[in-house]
C-alpha cells in the first residue's frame, strides 16, 4: 500500500494541510517573507538528513545538466509559491488562501496536456473544473 502514488498524494495532502494551518499560526508574528526563509531553513535540514541518513546521496557531478536546470527551475518556482503563499495566509483566512493556491491543480492539468503531451479525457476535464468552482466558491463566499 505504501508503494503506490495514491498513498504518497493523500500523505502530502494531509501535510499540506498543516502547512496551511501551522503557517497561518507561524505567521502571526513575523514577516511573511521571514517566514518563508525559516520554514525553507527548516526544510533544507530535515531533507539533508533524510537524503543522508538513508544513503541516497550523489555526488552532484553525477546529476545531467538538464536535471540540474528543470531542477533548478522548479526551486525557484517553489520559492515563488511559498512567498505568495506565504503572505496570502498573512493577509488572509487560512480556510479560504489554501482552495485558491490549490487552483494550482487546475494549471497542472492545463500545463500537462500543454507542455508535457499528457491526455485528459471528459471525465477529467469535468473534474478539473468541479475543482476550480470549489475553490472559488470557498473564497469567494
Amino acid at each position: 500500500m505504501t508503494s503506490g502514488w495514491v498513498f504518497w498524494a493523500l500523505v502530502s495532502a494531509a501535510f499540506a494541510a498543516l502547512t496551511a494551518i501551522f503557517g497561518k499560526i507561524g505567521v502571526a508574528g513575523i514577516n511573511s517573507d521571514l517566514a518563508t526563509l525559516v520554514r525553507t531553513v527548516v526544510i533544507f535540514f530535515t531533507l539533508a538528513a533524510i537524503v543522508v541518513a538513508t544513503g541516497q546521496w550523489q555526488p552532484p557531478s553525477t546529476i545531467s545538466t538538464k536535471t540540474w536546470v528543470f531542477l533548478t527551475l522548479s526551486g525557484l518556482a517553489t520559492g515563488a509559491s511559498w512567498l505568495a503563499y506565504f503572505r496570502a495566509l498573512k493577509l488572509g483566512d487560512a480556510a479560504r488562501v489554501a482552495p485558491v493556491d490549490k487552483l494550482s491543480i487546475v494549471l497542472v492539468a492545463v500545463f500537462g496536456v500543454i507542455f508535457l503531451g499528457e491526455k485528459l479525457n471528459l471525465i477529467h476535464w469535468f473534474a478539473v473544473a468541479l475543482i476550480a468552482t470549489g475553490a472559488i466558491l470557498l473564497a469567494l463566499f
